[in-house]
């Protein structure tokens, strides 16, 4: 059993090494991006992550839209929650700060994290943090209104290279 999941794990990480793609650092200037969910990363073990989303104190009184988030590595591990929000709560209001659990597949160093919001509410984040296991917690600053409905956050991965192997 162990030997397989080695296998499987050593075919995926060729796999994300053989489809990965120049990507060049950004400044920190939020950017418009399309996710692409990787499928492989369902071969993954599993891992925990907690995020703390702040938002802004010059955001809407609150948001009933619909909140999605991405975030990864350089080797093409996704984790993706398709919808935060709640519309029945009050999550995501003026000047707070909301906590989340999910679970995903375990990354390396997290590199890249992009939010979507669809509805006519608005919304501004402040700031996102990832607490991931035996990794430091890294802060993603927004601090801009979200477009409606595409992916917009930020990318600093570096391509992936044969000396990491």
């Amino acid at each position: 059993m162990g030997g397989l999941l080695f296998l499987l794990s050593l075919a995926a990480f060729f796999f994300n090494f053989s489809q990965a793609r120049s990507i060049t650092p950004t400044s920190t200037i939020p950017q418009i991006s399309t996710i692409k969910t990787n499928q492989t990363a369902a071969t993954a073990r599993s891992c925990s992550y907690t995020l703390t989303i702040k938002t802004s104190c010059s955001s809407s009184k609150y948001t009933r839209d619909k909140v999605s988030i991405a975030f990864g590595d350089s080797y093409g591990f996704e984790v993706h929650a398709p919808r935060l929000d709640n519309p029945s709560s009050r999550i995501f209001e003026r000047c707070s700060t909301d906590t989340f659990q999910i679970r995903g597949p375990c990354t390396y160093e997290i590199c890249y994290l992009y939010l979507k919001r669809v509805g006519s509410d608005g919304w501004k984040p402040e700031s996102v943090k990832v607490y991931g296991p035996d990794r430091p917690v890294i802060t993603f600053k927004f601090n801009k209104f979200l477009p409606n409905g595409v992916w917009f956050g930020f990318n600093h991965c570096r391509k992936v290279s044969a000396s990491v192997i």
